[in-house]
């Protein structure tokens, strides 16, 4: 998948935007002094907010006072996974890594979607290319790790195909979800 197939991309009705905060989504910086990967902002611009092939909720940045935002949940997903991996370490469970990852790995990794499921999709933020990109990786219950691709645009097909396994096709990408406020 490439930036237009993101373009391209099956929305149901119109991309719940009204919550996402711009602002951060084109000024936000990383620790390497770079934004989110082009693949992201271009998917958070076509999608807004909602669930993707039946299953994803890719977490955009949202304006203070909602819930559901890459600040504020994706932040809590990424502490509980880090804790999880570094637990794992200690007891000796390599199985956690595997296929595609190392014990270095997990400490770089950043959430930015999670599934109905409990897996979640994560950037490999010491990795950008030169591109703007971060490599995306996938952990099944936080109990693997699979390398889906160099950004969101090779990765989006993978996630598609098993989503569609599960769930079989569906005759749109993304179903808008309504922006919740914190309580």
């Amino acid at each position: 998948m490439d930036g237009g197939a993101v373009v391209g991309l099956r929305v149901r009705g119109t991309p719940a935007l009204g919550h996402v905060d711009f602002d951060v989504l084109d000024g936000y910086r990383f620790a390497d002094g770079g934004g989110f990967p082009p693949s992201y902002r271009a998917f958070v611009r076509r999608a807004g907010w909602g669930r993707a092939f039946g299953l994803w909720l890719v977490l955009p940045p949202v304006l203070a006072g909602y819930a559901d935002g890459w600040q504020g949940r994706g932040a809590e997903l990424t502490e509980r996974f880090r804790a999880a991996y570094r637990e794992g370490e200690r007891e000796g469970f390599d199985w956690m890594v595997e296929p595609d990852g190392h014990w270095a790995l997990p400490g770089s990794l950043e959430v930015f979607a999670r599934s109905e499921n409990g897996d979640v999709l994560l950037w490999e933020t010491a990795s950008r290319t030169a591109e703007g990109e971060f490599p995306v990786w996938e952990s099944r219950r936080s109990d693997t790790l699979h390398r889906l691709g160099a950004d969101l645009y090779e990765a989006l097909p993978l996630v598609r195909a098993r989503s569609e396994e599960a769930l079989g096709v569906r005759p749109f990408d993304v179903e808008p979800l309504p922006a919740v406020r914190l309580g």
